[in-house]
């Protein structure tokens, strides 16, 4: 562990020397940047969703950095951390949109993204998004007045995406009817399937034979040669995602060199290819020192596509989690402690309709209390901290269901009714997948910037769940 200085402010902090974030202990308590978490979840409530916009910008700016020999059209996954008031910070930070709905595109152009820095995937786009990320539709007055109030004109609600990545044939046969009903002409990619296994979990590994998503090789160059002549849609690139939580650039590399090997294919079939779109999918620190960095990641890919980008050929880059994972924490507090057996159960008031991820995927989160005796300040998150003093529990949720948890079998220091626990990573996939499961309510989004922070989503109130059902009748 390593002393620093917090730039922002001349104070001394503890900042763990592995891990990619500006969550870190000063005098035994966790601060976001300069903000004590503490006065967040007074001043908020719990549960509640805190992000670091000083994580999410270095995140940004390390991987453009990284792959800046590609000169590549970075597009942040908005399904990972959609708040528009996140996607904002990293539109600032030059990144485009990658959508995979028409909400999702909505929010992107409230962000501020131009239309072509929006990329749209998604196996499954209604007629309704097509016309939409076509620009031919029509906003309500509403949409208009809340694109005002994010500094946005209502023109650029209409404007075309730069690219429709394709998931199959009849895909690209309804948006070319969509477009041509229309009078619109865009850009579309067909999504391949390169065939290579990676990913964290079963439920994110998108490139085998058995994914619902894209079209194998063989498909691919047959579209190219059916519809390649079209004027309406154009089909000028390729399009992979194999996965996510990759944490090493090996099952990359394998998936670049195939997709290449089919650019090569059918651009001597004379496609006109104008783009390659690698995808994310790039890890996260979920314990300390899980995923390779950035740059070992682009050092693994860049001879492969540089040669591609000297003859005009652009690079898209998708990353999702890489960015936003690090940069949120989900902030608790202890409801009871109680012992079953010979098992202690730590219940808290955050649970799988809060971050959904350990129950989905058994994925690992860490999780420490905001204010530590001196002797349990964390070094290293892992699973299982060499500090003294621990005890094994289970950190559970207050759903009715017996596999809501945060954790199981985690050892942690000693917590009491009305502590505070930070479960850190949760900047994706956490509050983009809660749910209002048993009627609950979703949590605020706080922003720390600095010294101070913001609240960009207010928590959900009982009345705004029935708002909706009262107003039906």
């Amino acid at each position: 562990m390593s002393v620093h200085e917090n730039e922002a402010h001349g104070m001394p902090y503890r900042l763990l020397s592995c891990c990619m974030d500006q969550f870190v202990y000063r005098d035994s308590v966790l601060f976001g940047e300069g903000v004590n978490l503490a006065t967040v979840a007074d001043a908020v409530g719990t549960p509640c969703y805190v992000y670091s916009r000083a994580t999410l910008e270095d995140h940004a700016d390390k991987l453009a950095g990284a792959f800046g020999g590609l000169n590549p059209l970075i597009c942040f996954a908005v399904k990972c951390c959609p708040n528009v008031h996140v996607l904002r910070a990293l539109v600032g930070r030059g990144l485009g949109m990658d959508v995979v709905s028409g909400g999702e595109l909505y929010r992107a152009r409230l962000a501020g993204a131009p239309g072509d820095r929006i990329v749209f995937a998604g196996v499954g786009k209604s007629d309704q998004e097509l016309r939409e990320a076509l620009g031919a539709w029509t906003p309500t007055a509403e949409q208009i007045a809340q694109a005002r109030a994010m500094g946005v004109g209502p023109e650029a609600l209409v404007e075309p995406i730069g690219c429709f990545n394709i998931e199959s044939e009849q895909e690209y046969e309804v948006l070319a009817g969509v477009a041509r009903a229309a009078g619109k002409t865009c850009r579309a990619a067909i999504r391949v399937n390169p065939k290579v296994k990676a990913g964290g979990h079963a439920h994110i590994t998108t490139a085998t034979e058995e994914s619902k998503f894209g079209v194998m090789p063989e498909q691919a160059l047959a579209m190219f040669k059916r519809f390649g002549g079209e004027s309406t849609v154009r089909l000028t690139g390729l399009h992979m995602h194999i996965g996510s939580s990759i944490l090493d650039p090996g099952p990359y590399v394998e998936a670049v060199k195939r997709l290449l090997e089919l650019a090569d294919a059918a651009m001597a079939a004379g496609a006109r290819l104008s783009t390659l779109d690698i995808g994310g999918g790039f890890g996260a620190d979920y314990s300390t020192g899980d995923a390779a960095p950035a740059a070992e990641f682009a050092s693994a890919l860049t001879p492969l596509l540089e040669p591609y980008v000297k003859r005009g050929i652009r690079v898209v880059l998708e990353p999702g989690r890489t960015i936003a994972a690090n940069a949120g924490v989900l902030l608790t507090r202890v409801l009871y402690t109680k012992v079953n057996g010979r098992k202690k159960f730590v219940v808290v008031d955050a649970g799988m309709n809060t971050l959904i991820r350990p129950s989905l995927y058994e994925a690992f989160h860490f999780a420490w209390p905001v204010s530590v005796a001196p002797q349990h300040e964390p070094v290293r998150r892992t699973a299982s901290p060499e500090l003294p003093g621990l005890e094994v529990c289970d950190l559970v949720g207050p759903v009715c269901e017996s596999g809501d948890f945060l954790a199981r079998d985690r050892m942690l220091p000693p917590l009491v009714r009305g502590d505070l626990v930070a479960v850190y990573a949760a900047g994706a996939y956490g509050m983009a997948m809660a749910s209002r499961y048993n009627s609950r309510n979703l949590p605020a989004e706080v922003m720390v910037s600095g010294d101070t922070f913001e609240v960009i989503r207010r928590g959900e109130r009982d009345e705004d769940q029935l708002a909706h059902e009262v107003a039906s009748r």
